[in-house]
C-alpha cells in the first residue's frame, strides 16, 4: 500500500500519536507525517504510507496556510500558550499601528527558531535543550510569509490567516511581532488548513479512523506532487530508468528542462518516481517508488 491520508489532528495528541493510530490499523511500520503539528495545535497533518514515505520531503515543499490567534501583551518560554510566563506587559497601541507592523512581516524574512522546537543543534534536539532550562544561539533561516490576513481583532486577541513557506515556525512569527510591537506576543491558538496539496476541507478527523476510510481516502503518491511536471519514458529506455541508469540521449533531453524536477512515468501512466535532468550529466532517478527486476 503506497499512498498520503490527509488527516486532522486534534489539539492534545503530537504528530507521531496520529502516525501511531494509522500503523496500529493497516498493522504496517512504514507510515510517517508531514511537517509536524506541536501538540497544542490542529490541522491538516499528512500521513505517508508505505511507498509514500519516501518522498516526505517533496511533500512537504508546497505552501502552508494557517489560522493562528495572537495574544498580546505576555510572552512565554514556549512561544505560546502553554509555556511558562516571562513577561507581561499593557497593550497601549492603537489598532492602525498594530496592523502596521503585522503586515511589515509580509515578505521573505529572517526567523529564528524557538528553542522549544525538534531542530538538532550539535547533535541535541532544542528542546531537550529548552527542559534542562540552556539556551543556546540558533541560525535565522530564510522564510516567505507570502499572506497575512486579520480576520479578527479583538485587543489583546488577533486571529490571522498566515500563507507561508515550508520551514515557517508560527509561534516565532506571533513573539516576533510582539517583539517589534514592544509588548511581547504569544500564539495563543493554531489550526493548519492547508498544506501543499492537502487541504482541511478533504481531512479526516483520526477518532474516525478505520481500515475502510483509510483505503478509500488514500491519495496516490504521484497527485500529492502535482508541483512537479510529468515526464513520460518511452519502453526503450524503461529498463535503464528503472534501474538508476542516466539516460543521456539528445532527443529525450531536449524535450526536458534541465535541473528541474520531475514526476515520472512508464507504461503511459504508471508512476515510478522524481527525476531530475542534470546539465552535463542526464536524466536520472533521484527518488524511486519502485525497483526494476
Amino acid at each position: 500500500m503506497d499512498g498520503i491520508l490527509n488527516i486532522n489532528k486534534p489539539v492534545g495528541i503530537t504528530s507521531f500519536d496520529a502516525v501511531r493510530k494509522v500503523r496500529s490499523i493497516l498493522k504496517i511500520k512504514r507510515v510517517g507525517h508531514t511537517g509536524t503539528l506541536d501538540p497544542g495545535a490542529s490541522g491538516v497533518l499528512p500521513i505517508c504510507i508505505g511507498g509514500a514515505t519516501k518522498f516526505v520531503d517533496y511533500i512537504m515543499e508546497g505552501k502552508k496556510t494557517y489560522i493562528a490567534e495572537l495574544r498580546l501583551g505576555i510572552t512565554t518560554d514556549t512561544y505560546d500558550k502553554y509555556g511558562k510566563v516571562v513577561s507581561e506587559s499593557p497593550v497601549e497601541l492603537d489598532k492602525e499601528q498594530i496592523i502596521n507592523v503585522i503586515m511589515n512581516f509580509v515578505g521573505d524574512i529572517e526567523q529564528i527558531p524557538p528553542m522549544y522546537s525538534a531542530i538538532k543543534v550539535n547533535g541535541k534536539r532544542l528542546y531537550e535543550l529548552a527542559r534542562k532550562g540552556i539556551e543556546v544561539e540558533r541560525k535565522s533561516r530564510s522564510i516567505t510569509i507570502y499572506s497575512i490576513d486579520i480576520l479578527n481583532f479583538n485587543l489583546p486577541y488577533i486571529k490571522l490567516k498566515i500563507q507561508c513557506s515550508k520551514g515557517t515556525y508560527i509561534r516565532s512569527l506571533c513573539y516576533d511581532i510582539g517583539k517589534k510591537l514592544g509588548c511581547g506576543g504569544t500564539m495563543w491558538s493554531l489550526e493548519r488548513t492547508h498544506t501543499g496539496e492537502f487541504d482541511i476541507s478533504d481531512s479526516i478527523p483520526v477518532l474516525e479512523l478505520s481500515t475502510e476510510k483509510i483505503f478509500n481516502n488514500l491519495t496516490p503518491v504521484d497527485r500529492a506532487l502535482n508541483k512537479y511536471p510529468p515526464v513520460y519514458i518511452e519502453d526503450n529506455f524503461k529498463k535503464k530508468i528503472l534501474n538508476g541508469v542516466i539516460i543521456k540521449d539528445n532527443d529525450f533531453l531536449n524535450s526536458i528542462n534541465e535541473d528541474r524536477l520531475y514526476r515520472v512515468y512508464v507504461d503511459k501512466n504508471k508512476f515510478i518516481g522524481i527525476g531530475i535532468n542534470k546539465k552535463n550529466i542526464g536524466f536520472k532517478i533521484t527518488k524511486l517508488l519502485i525497483r526494476g527486476k
